[in-house]
């Protein structure tokens, strides 16, 4: 049976920058009590705070949950006294104005540049600079409208690998393309999580609803641990449920 049971956040455990609901909080809390859990997610620190651990009952089990914000390139962990960082992979200053510079020049060639806006497009998150389209607060069916066939994404990661050679550019949420350093991916987190935990990746499941080549899960899959493509939340919870029964017979 499985040891560590690891999530991507949006789209798979919540709807795209919306908090958990009461019926997958309740999931997760049962899930500390029989396994490790790990969320691995693009958004950054707040965001876990926000969307997940502040919406967590109180018989959750936080010394069993390990969050891992901007593609794994961080962890936290709550050691009793409150959530501690225990590492970060940041970009040099220099990785920072390269990225930057290279997603001005490539929104204008994409045509991307007067798509209409809810709060800033470029987002550093220190170990991640994520762009997203219309916004970090854009309503949901503003973005599920944006970009359904994932073409204009596509077409911006054509334009951004060229002139960001030593980085990745994955698909994030609905609207969003996540730049890591080249080889740092939530495959990369699952690899720290099992150093730091000492729980092999063999003994370890992982789900997210950005399975597919070229999504910011894919990596997962592709470094051989075992893993669950997600259609929905409402798929996840099902999931959650059926493990619950398995490892509580166990």
């Amino acid at each position: 049976m499985k040891q560590l049971i690891a999530f991507d956040l949006d789209g798979t455990l919540a709807e795209s920058k919306q908090a958990i609901d009461a019926e997958m909080a309740s999931l997760l809390a049962r899930l500390t009590s029989v396994a490790t859990v790990a969320v691995i997610s693009g958004g950054d620190w707040p965001q876990f705070e926000s969307q997940l651990i502040g919406n967590l009952p109180k018989d959750a089990d936080l010394s069993r949950l390990l969050a891992m914000p901007t593609s794994g390139t961080k962890l936290y962990r709550n050691e009793g006294a409150g959530w501690t960082q225990i590492y970060a992979d940041n970009f040099s200053p220099e990785e920072r104005d390269t990225i930057l510079a290279a997603l001005d020049k490539a929104i204008v060639e994409a045509g991307l540049q007067d798509d209409p806006a809810w709060g800033d497009k470029i987002e550093d998150r220190g170990s991640q600079i994520t762009f997203s389209a219309l916004g970090q607060q854009a309503p949901l069916d503003a973005k599920h409208a944006w970009d359904p066939d994932f073409a204009k994404r596509k077409k911006m990661q054509a334009i951004l690998e060229p002139v960001l050679p030593e980085f990745t550019v994955r698909t994030g949420g609905s609207t969003s393309l996540d730049i890591t350093r080249k080889g740092i991916d939530k495959a990369y987190g699952i690899r720290r999580l099992s150093e730091i935990t000492g729980i092999a990746t063999t003994d370890m499941i992982f789900m997210g609803d950005a399975i597919y080549p070229g999504g910011n899960d894919y990596a997962v899959r592709a470094a051989g641990v075992d893993s669950v493509a997600i259609r929905d939340v409402t798929e996840t919870k099902r999931v959650i449920e059926a493990i619950l029964f398995c490892l509580s017979a166990a």
